[in-house]
């Protein structure tokens, strides 16, 4: 299914008023019905390796920045204007920022696919599957992430639309517009999913059940009782599997056929997506510390978090490498491992020196010679 980025601040309480304070309920009202309650505190919760004695409850500032980048705030990352037009307000909680991956995914799987023509209607069928993995689908994952997130957003990303004030969770109409959104967002994404199988002729409407197995993946990632972003592990492993397996998958079906080989091939490099997914936890290690989320950099600490990272990134594409040099496609395979060496030198150069102060800086010089990786194994399995 996604690059994202992250703020933290926390405050504890003293011993002797602790004894005193009421305990406090966590706000998880669902998504898709309507709460009319009023607005009650942020959760406290026992961060894994905190002192077992304190408590910590996050604060939302109570705007975004007056002097933030209407660039940035359109794109939904840090930096972003206080913003007023709710539309604008609307696309920022889609967070814009996050679609390329799954336009370029979709890109990829019509170039797997062997059968994409650069003709009229061929281009026309690419550009609806992009804007059914982009601004639907995606579009709704961030909204429905920014919903139940909202806590931890306090903490690690504050200029996000809900605990920045921009949209109060306690009054009905802000409550009905994040519903209302992400509702549409998600028919929208499946109405096109539809579409498409009728657009190219599908006796099975596969590219329809991809759409609908991504958003539910999507809605658990999330959402509790499951949740899938509190383990490390799984979370990150479903994000990257949305963000390389899914848009993929979408793009080979629309042009060719879904073969098992491509399957298996896609979910491998769904482990580097998890490497990529794990870049984004640094910065926000103390509000998924303070909120109880095994982020690996909570889990494993950030000098053993940053080797698994780079290691999963790595090791990934020698293997996609080697498995292509093992089907006779010498060139191609030389090509991804010449796309791999930029990356382990921007790792050490970067990422490994500090993961935190250099995550914007590796991600942007690293992350191209990734994506095009990408396009080259699809090139090379479409012969």
């Amino acid at each position: 299914m996604a690059t994202s980025h992250l703020l933290a601040a926390a405050v504890t309480s003293s011993s002797s008023s602790a004894a005193f304070r009421r305990p406090l309920r966590r706000l998880s009202p669902p998504p898709l019905s309507l709460t009319l309650s009023r607005r009650r505190p942020f959760p406290v919760v026992r961060a894994a390796d905190a002192d077992a004695k304190e408590t910590t409850k996050p604060k939302a500032p109570e705007k975004a920045p007056a002097a933030g980048s209407s660039f940035n705030q359109l794109l939904g990352i840090k930096g972003a204007k206080e913003e007023s037009n709710i539309w604008k307000i609307r696309l920022q909680l889609t967070k814009p920022v996050t679609w390329p991956p799954l336009v370029w995914g979709v890109l990829c799987g019509a170039a797997a696919s062997g059968n994409f023509q650069w003709t009229v209607e061929d281009v026309a069928k690419s550009i609806v599957c992009m804007l059914m993995s982009g601004p639907c689908l995606t579009g709704y994952t961030q909204t429905i992430n920014d919903w139940y997130d909202r806590d931890i957003d306090a903490i690690n990303e504050p200029y996000r639309p809900i605990p920045s004030g921009a949209i109060s969770e306690n009054e009905v109409c802000s409550q009905l517009r994040v519903i209302t959104q992400i509702w549409v967002l998600l028919l929208a994404g499946l109405g096109l999913g539809a579409l498409l199988d009728v657009w190219a002729g599908h006796d099975y409407p596969i590219i329809f059940y991809l759409a609908l197995g991504g958003s539910l993946l999507s809605y658990i990632y999330s959402a509790p009782p499951l949740k899938l972003k509190q383990n490390g592990w799984i979370g990150n492993f479903a994000l990257g599997a949305s963000y390389i397996g899914l848009p993929w998958w979408a793009g080979q079906a629309l042009f060719g056929t879904l073969t098992p080989d491509i399957v298996v091939l896609t979910c491998l490099y769904s482990i580097a997506g998890l490497g990529i997914a794990i870049v984004n936890d640094f910065k926000s290690i103390e509000g998924d510390r303070t909120l109880g989320l095994q982020s690996l950099p909570v889990a494993f600490g950030m000098d053993t978090a940053k080797w698994i990272c780079v290691g999963a990134i790595d090791i990934t594409q020698l293997s996609v490498a080697g498995y292509l040099l093992s089907t006779g496609k010498l060139y191609y395979a030389l090509a991804l491992l010449g796309l791999t060496i930029p990356q382990v030198i921007l790792q050490f150069q970067y990422f490994l020196k500090d993961p935190v102060k250099y995550d914007v800086k590796y991600q942007a010089s690293a992350q191209p010679f990734f994506v095009f990786g990408l396009l080259v194994t699809a090139l090379a399995t479409s012969h």
